[in-house]
């Protein structure tokens, strides 16, 4: 594996700058001139003239120095390709493209044909048929019949290509799988290179875009495939896991590796899969890139455009975004989270300022009750937004599990309340020690509509253990009291049931305090434990111990406090209708003695019908798909709404409140904002040295640390800026007429 010090080397040296001798390389097949055209082509910047010209029938226009088949096809005129590629310099391998030209003797292939002022071109003469059938039948002459076991069925340009042809799969041929000299998957990329019909297109974009250049036309044995030098795997090459060859692909040759992207979402969005999972969606990537670039102040931007609470998060976030990272197939995912922290403790110019919008003053107000991350993210857009906001908080500051819940050692309390300050900057008023307890309390204040963010602050135990014992507390009331400095006394030994990450941050603020022996008692083996594995290595390092498979089944006691807890081990456990199986180990009772017992077993609202809206399960706000419950204009959101999740999905949460009371009030519900002026990001990302072995870096100790752990990065979406490919069916086209009709 790399070295830190090796990793940071390569960071010093930079990317190797990808190849850009492109016109040395393409085997003389395209020609000086058209080659330049096409640079010219890709020069966005520059006002090119406009040609006229006839394509069957059709008067277009099109841009001086395009390519026949560009302009065709922009026009809406389907000429049939293959090879051809948008964001890909034409070859004209295919032949497919041909089409005749007035005035030439002889089939042009209109990929590598530039446009001059009055061609008059017959894209579906005899002649040009008969060219294009022929190239067709020798590509499927080695194309394997099994269409429908191919993960691209229904979605391959080849099978498209055949239907508008008119061809029948009875032309396809019995073909040997193991016909290729790399038919082997790699982890992020599935290879089924019988299907390859050599188009060159994943040789080219690993080239020309992105700068890579590992794949190549290789010979070997008489036989032509595409492979890497030497035809070693992937992961042993400088391959950058971009997944272009993968989009560019026409057939399934080169396919994702199922599971690996979310089958749910728009393509663009799944294809992303660290902000997908993330519950606000924010623009990872393009965060990770600036601070690879040491731009942070720019980084922050990007972040804040969905994220109310950056530099909290960057202490606490549960990272869900990491479980999605495509790194993890390769070795580790990407350190998210602390590359958010790393931008936002290094934000010195603070550049997103300057973009935040704010709306004209509405003259209608909003009563928010309930203070933490969700209550002030909806409160933050709603004051931008232009309408007066009033946060009623039953604790003496706000920030609600923020502030309460979350042990100062993980998230400092200054952090809490500098990100609430810049909040109020917006104009938000906040009634601290204001715990309101029905509607009717905010009945005659004059609000057009109100928010229940409460959260679920309360503590829920197994019913069997639901008692007042002296020394049992549930998780929420631990927490809060150790923040608050009003812990009982707690003994000797301290034992909390439930092995999540409250859990931990119980045992783990008990063992701070001095605690000897701290116990976690959870019924899920360890490999299944719900907690962040890096809680659990940081309980284990500081002595907490674990005990994996085990239930309490009975609490002793003396007088009104627990003196042992009666465990068993369980090979496994299910909750149904009818409460808690388990499937006990025989023989494995035994007795925990213990001084203070903490339920870590779950957390509800506390919330009571007398509010004045509909409950469900007891304590938690019915809502509609607006989020509006039982009462016209009271809305509710975060925990008291879905029960205990994370700060990022109650901020995501509280954004959706924010929209749908806008437009309650009569608003558009648009609170999107752009605090980064985006650009078209660099296709061409070169070659970094060991990519796939580069380790993670959990801690950085300085911005040499960020750049490498940035530089880890897929970059997937990337992916997304490539050009779609359009079939002829699609209703750009004029005509869908193949050439069997």
């Amino acid at each position: 594996m790399v070295s830190r010090a090796n990793k940071l080397h390569q960071v010093t040296l930079g990317v190797k700058v990808g190849r850009n001798n492109i016109s040395e390389r393409r085997e003389d097949r395209v020609h000086a001139n058209t080659f330049t055209a096409i640079c010219t082509v890709r020069c966005m910047d520059i006002i090119m003239s406009k040609v006229r010209l006839e394509i069957d029938g059709y008067k277009i226009e099109a841009d001086e120095g395009k390519n026949l088949l560009r302009a065709a096809l922009d026009a809406g005129i389907y000429i049939p390709h293959l090879c051809y590629h948008p964001d890909l310099t034409p070859l004209g391998n295919c032949k497919l493209c041909g089409v005749e030209l007035q005035g030439e003797p002889n089939i042009v292939q209109s990929c590598e044909t530039i446009v001059k002022e009055g061609m008059v071109v017959n894209t579906k003469s005899e002649a040009a048929n008969k060219l294009r059938m022929t190239a067709l039948e020798l590509m499927l002459a080695s194309h394997p019949k099994d269409c429908t076991s191919c993960d691209k069925y229904l979605n391959c340009e080849l099978q498209a290509l055949m239907q508008y042809m008119g061809v029948a799969h009875s032309r396809l041929r019995e073909v040997e799988k193991e016909n290729t000299k790399i038919a082997v998957s790699d982890r992020l990329i599935k290879k089924e290179m019988y299907r390859c019909i050599q188009c060159g297109r994943c040789v080219r974009v690993c080239e020309e875009v992105r700068g890579v250049g590992v794949l190549k036309i290789n010979k070997k044995d008489g036989e032509t495939y595409i492979s890497t030098k030497d035809d070693v795997p992937l992961i042993d090459t400088e391959c950058r896991f971009c997944g272009a060859c993968v989009e560019v692909c026409p057939t399934g040759a080169i396919q994702d590796v199922k599971g690996i992207f979310p089958t749910e979402g728009s393509r663009n969005m799944t294809l992303v899969p660290c902000k997908y999972h993330c519950p606000a969606h924010t623009d990872i990537p393009l965060y990770v890139r600036l601070v690879k670039e040491g731009k942070y102040s720019d980084a922050v931007a990007v972040i804040r455009e969905k994220l109310t609470f950056p530099h909290s998060l960057g202490h606490i976030c549960s990272h869900v975004c990491e479980s999605g990272c495509k790194r993890t197939y390769i070795n580790e995912p990407i350190a998210i989270r602390e590359i958010k922290k790393f931008a936002v403790e290094n934000d010195k110019d603070q550049t997103w300022r300057q973009g935040v919008l704010r709306g004209e003053a509405k003259g209608k107000k909003v009563a928010i009750v309930g203070g933490g991350a969700a209550g002030m993210t909806a409160a933050y857009y709603l004051a931008k937004k232009g309408y007066g906001v009033e946060v009623y908080e039953r604790q003496p500051v706000p920030g609600g599990m923020l502030s309460f819940g979350i042990p100062k050692y993980r998230l400092p309390q200054q952090i809490v309340d500098e990100e609430i300050e810049i909040l109020k900057e917006e104009g938000i008023k906040v009634h601290a020690n204001s715990n309101i307890q029905s509607l009717e309390e905010l009945k005659d204040k004059g609000y057009d509509a109100v928010l229940l963010t409460v959260g679920a602050g309360k503590g829920k135990r197994p019913p069997a253990f639901d008692k007042g014992w002296s020394n049992a507390m549930d998780a929420v009331d631990f927490c809060r009291k150790a923040i608050e400095g009003t812990l009982p006394e707690l003994g000797k030994t301290v034992t909390v049931y439930g092995g999540g990450n409250v859990g931990f941050d119980c045992a783990r603020t008990a063992k701070k305090l001095g605690i000897k022996q701290v116990f976690i008692v959870c019924m899920e083996a360890r490999e299944q434990m719900l907690a962040d594995q890096e809680e659990i290595s940081c309980g284990l390092e500081e002595g907490i111990e674990i005990l994996n498979s085990r239930s309490i089944v009975k609490i002793e006691e003396e007088g009104n406090a627990i003196s042992a807890l009666s465990l068993i081990g369980i090979k496994s456990f299910k909750f149904t209708k009818d409460g808690l199986e388990l499937e006990p180990v025989e023989g494995s009772e035994e007795i925990l003695k213990t001084d203070t017992l903490v339920f870590a077993t779950g957390q509800q609202p506390d919330l009571k019908a007398s509010f004045g809206i509909e409950l469900v399960r007891n304590s938690f706000a019915k809502v509609d798909q607006s989020l509006q419950t039982s009462e016209k204009g009271v809305f509710a959101a975060g925990d008291v709404v879905y029960g205990t999740k994370s700060v990022v999905e109650a901020i995501a949460s509280g954004r959706q409140a924010a929209i749908n009371i806008d437009k309650y009030l009569g608003g558009d519900g648009n609170i999107e904002e752009t605090l980064y002026e985006r650009r078209k990001p660099e296709a061409n990302i070169g070659t970094v040295e060991l990519f796939s072995e580069l380790e993670r870096i959990d801690r950085f100790k300085d911005a040499g640390d960020a750049t490498a752990e940035s530089l880890r990065c897929l970059q997937c979406d990337l992916r997304t800026e490539l050009q779609k490919v359009k079939y002829w069916v699609d209703p750009h086209f004029k005509t869908v007429k193949g050439v069997s009709e």
